[in-house]
């Protein structure tokens, strides 16, 4: 992944970060109200939003790629490559700050379906292409690709996966400062109901799919053999071709 991403912990410390955080918790929220009982793996920068599940029981893993900086505590460093990490052990997977900032995405995401168990799901949070927070660089959400909708679900699609639902968040412009942040919920609100393209964030769940692995029908196979040819039949050849 790239090093450019803005100082994550001092934005989720500021009042900004919290906002965020606390809107975009929300939506995932509503795509994955219960987990209980479900192996989750936070991927990318993903622990601000782990307490949208908290309390409920469950295997917790955190991996932060190495160039996002030191791992908070509590998270383990890994390449976004090579997740260290056995075939099918995972329910849920969540992606933030991860695939915008890769420099070997669909390798990521390839990773992502690895790790998944059979009817697992991955949920990826990007800046929306069309929204102002990708505008501006004073947040992690303006560093990197931005994607439209269709271009996630398209990339989605070409790694194995299949979208289920899609979800909007952070319609409230990046104020820097807290006192404009006040009315965030009725930004939220407003374009949720209003201008859902121009969401600062496109939140995608999409399953594991396990048909596109498997090719369609049978795979003719062509190829050439060569037989050596015994001696007394290439002989009896010659002797043919050689015949007036």
């Amino acid at each position: 992944m790239s090093g450019e991403v803005h100082a994550l912990p001092r934005f989720y410390a500021s009042p900004l970060g919290r906002v965020a955080a606390r809107l975009v918790g929300a939506r995932m929220a509503a795509l994955w109200p219960d987990c209980t009982g479900l192996d989750m793996l936070g991927l990318g920068w993903a622990g601000p939003y782990m307490a949208a599940w908290a309390g409920q029981a469950g295997r917790r893993v955190l991996l932060t790629p190495a160039d996002l900086g030191p791992a908070p505590p509590g998270t383990a460093a890994a390449e976004e490559d090579r997740l260290p990490l056995p075939d099918s052990s995972f329910d849920r997977i969540l992606l933030v700050h991860g695939l915008e900032i890769s420099e070997t995405g669909r390798a990521l995401l390839r990773e992502c379906w690895r790790v998944l168990r059979d009817d697992g799901r991955l949920m990826v949070v990007v800046p929306n292409r069309l929204g102002s927070w990708a505008l501006f660089d004073h947040t992690p959400f303006g560093q990197g690709r931005p994607y439209s909708r269709g271009q996630l679900q398209r990339l989605l699609e070409q790694q194995l996966f299949r979208m289920r639902r899609r979800e909007a968040a952070l319609f409230v412009p990046p104020f820097p400062s807290g006192t404009l942040l006040r009315g965030a919920g009725v930004w939220d609100r407003a374009g949720r109901r209003f201008v859902r393209r121009l969401a600062g964030v496109t939140l995608i769940e999409a399953e594991k799919d396990m048909l596109a692995a498997i090719p369609a029908g049978r795979v003719p196979l062509r190829r050439r053999v060569v037989v050596p040819v015994p001696a007394r039949f290439a002989a009896a050849k010659r002797e043919t071709t050689a015949a007036p």
